[in-house]
């Protein structure tokens, strides 16, 4: 029996009410995400978290560096140092990650694990029909939220697609 796809398990509004959610948990109950598609500068920067599972895949946030180092500002509140270091970027991007990724894995058939935060580039989208994917704006900037499943049968993922996006 084979997994089942991610849009068989959870949609689009799911995935935007998960993130509002966290947004509102972690940000600011003020600070909204907007349902709207906006296109990612030449700098982005991605946190993820794998669930492991009887649906297996990773869950990806994906914003530019500035709306990042932004991001980090408005979970530190006052305690934001005057300059940023690339570890207080990571490190908030990396929560915002594991609070929308737990939330997804709480949502999703079980027994799942969670893996632990990274920070870097995207992981390719090994399967593009196994991916749902959100696209919002916070304080005008773009982000992207990806639930995208994993290549279980050892094929290498789809290189005309990144981050859930067509290239």
């Amino acid at each position: 029996m084979s997994a089942p796809v991610i849009t068989a398990l959870i949609d689009e509004a799911t995935v935007q009410e998960i993130a509002d959610q966290a947004w509102a948990a972690l940000v600011g109950e003020e600070e909204l995400l907007v349902p709207l598609p906006g296109r990612l500068g030449t700098d982005p920067l991605s946190a993820w978290v794998d669930i492991t599972g009887p649906w297996t895949g990773t869950v990806v946030l994906t914003c530019d560096r500035s709306t990042a180092e932004e991001l980090t500002r408005a979970l530190l509140h006052e305690h934001a140092p005057a300059v940023l270091d690339d570890e207080d970027v990571a490190d908030a991007l990396g929560e915002l990650a594991n609070v929308v990724g737990g939330n997804v894995k709480a949502v999703l058939p079980g027994p799942s694990v969670l893996g632990l935060p990274e920070v870097g580039v995207a992981p390719r989208v090994p399967a593009p029909a196994d991916t749902c994917r959100v696209d919002v704006q916070w304080r005008g900037h773009p982000l992207t939220i990806s639930v995208q499943g994993a290549a279980l049968d050892g094929t290498e993922p789809d290189p005309t697609y990144e981050n859930g996006v067509p290239l």
